[in-house]
């Protein structure tokens, strides 16, 4: 398993997982300054550069035109999957005044699945991830934690969510109606099943001062 870390130019919300010897770490555009703060020196800088300027003496640095189909943290997402990264972590991909950058990293967290990796995305005090046809277990950090799910598609099919306040069984969530929106976390471990479609799904977590 190898671990990709992006740091990219939404809000930081604090470091979760800190990278280590071996993992890959792509600072996309301004996410620089988030390493920066925390004394990370990326592996790789790329992007337009068009939050902020392009620091002179970084020794890997990717440039890439402003006009482009991708977004920088898109081209970082790419290049983790080029590099075999299996597992990515993505900080600063939510906030700020862009809730299209945050939409589009979520559809990114899809692109990692379907290609073999999964990632993950950090928001404040919750996390991101995305699911395909397949079953999900996670570890509930806060009492009477909050858990969304959402349909990446027109629907998903065939949905269980046990360990809830509100559970499922064979259930379709679709696009057009939120009904998956602020469960609640029960038990120490809780399940989410989908048979067939994509899931965005994400959790609360502790806050970073009680860890």
């Amino acid at each position: 398993m190898k671990r990709g870390f992006i740091f990219a130019a939404g809000t930081f919300f604090g470091l979760r997982k800190r990278p280590l010897p071996g993992d890959l770490v792509i600072a996309a555009d301004a996410g620089y300054r988030v390493c920066q703060r925390l004394g990370i020196v990326p592996d790789l800088l790329l992007g337009d550069f068009d939050s902020m300027e392009a620091p002179e003496n970084f020794p890997n640095i990717r440039r890439s035109p402003v006009e482009k189909d991708d977004t920088d943290t898109m081209l970082a997402v790419k290049t983790a999957l080029e590099q075999g990264c299996d597992e990515v972590y993505l900080y600063g991909g939510t906030g700020g005044k862009r809730l299209d950058h945050t939409l589009a990293n979520l559809q990114s967290l899809l692109y990692l699945r379907r290609r073999g990796a999964r990632g993950y995305m950090y928001d404040d005090d919750f996390l991101w991830t995305v699911m395909e046809n397949e079953s999900l277990t996670i570890q509930r950090t806060v009492e009477w934690g909050l858990f969304s799910a959402f349909s990446l598609g027109d629907r998903a099919e065939g949905i269980d969510e046990t360990g809830f306040q509100y559970p499922l069984e064979n259930a379709v969530l679709t696009a057009e109606f939120p009904l998956g929106v602020s469960n609640h976390i029960l038990e120490p471990e809780a399940t989410i099943r989908v048979r067939r479609g994509a899931l965005a799904v994400g959790w609360q977590l502790a806050p970073l001062s009680e860890r």
